[in-house]
């Protein structure tokens, strides 16, 4: 294996998941986000995402790796349109059915998840259409670098081992979302075997980059909402507004 394809790899096994649970740990630190540090966050990874994924192709085509062994090339354009909605729509299933179970259930306001939601996602139309961009990197380009870059690599190494090409792209993809926690590293390595297997299938990312911008940004747009209705603010809000309306009722029959 080429040095410089080792030091990416070590980067990204690496620098890139620790720089992600540190990025966490210091959101948790704070009592709330700003719209500007939304902002912010949103553009530094987007800046980071195109940067990386930049230097991965660069290097893949300085070692004479052509696009379609990453990838980039649609050989059978019926089967990746037809798997592109077909995982999508299982991804935007499995997202909604998700953040309705947790919104559902007596969620610490402290935890994880509902400290992410009013973080890091979205709180206004200004911020979801940055949140769109940034879905949008995000899908096209840590798909290059995993299903992309990483499967081809450990694929290549083994001498044509498919599933350990797989496998290796979806332990890298899990651990640069170790952040968010046990049961983000599970959900994302399983979800990583199945865009790695889809992109053997097809020989296209197409089918993987769709169903990851939908996935992000189902979740980006729906968990606020959902996770703001169960939080006790919300909930002492609408007490508030049912006894006042109860009131006026009362006063005005």
């Amino acid at each position: 294996m080429h040095w410089d394809f080792i030091v990416i790899l070590i980067v990204l096994g690496g620098l890139v998941p620790w720089l992600g649970r540190r990025r966490v740990r210091q959101l948790m630190l704070l009592p709330r986000t700003t719209q500007m540090d939304r902002l912010t966050l949103y553009a530094s990874t987007i800046a980071f995402q195109w940067a990386a994924a930049g230097v991965i192709l660069w290097r893949a085509a300085a070692h004479g790796i052509p696009p379609d062994q990453l990838g980039l090339f649609v050989p059978r354009p019926g089967l990746a349109v037809s798997l592109s909605v077909l995982l999508s729509a299982l991804l935007f299933a499995n997202q909604v059915f998700s953040v309705n179970r947790l919104a559902s259930r007596s969620l610490d306001p402290r935890g994880l998840l509902p400290q992410l939601a009013s973080k890091i996602f979205p709180q206004d139309n200004l911020e979801r259409l940055a949140f769109v961009a940034l879905a949008s990197t995000v899908a096209l380009c840590e798909e290059v670098i995993y299903r992309g870059f990483i499967q081809f690599i450990f694929q290549d190494v083994t001498r044509g081992g498919v599933l350990l090409g797989i496998l290796f792209s979806a332990v890298f993809f899990a651990l640069a979302h170790s952040y968010q926690g046990k049961r983000g590293l599970f959900s994302t390595f399983a979800v990583g075997l199945l865009f790695g297997a889809v992109r053997s299938w097809t020989g296209s990312l197409i089918p993987p980059i769709s169903a990851h911008f939908v996935a992000d940004l189902t979740v980006g747009f729906l968990a606020p909402v959902r996770l703001r209705e169960k939080s006790p603010e919300h909930s002492l809000v609408t007490g508030s507004v049912a006894t006042d309306d109860s009131a006026n009722s009362g006063e005005n029959p």
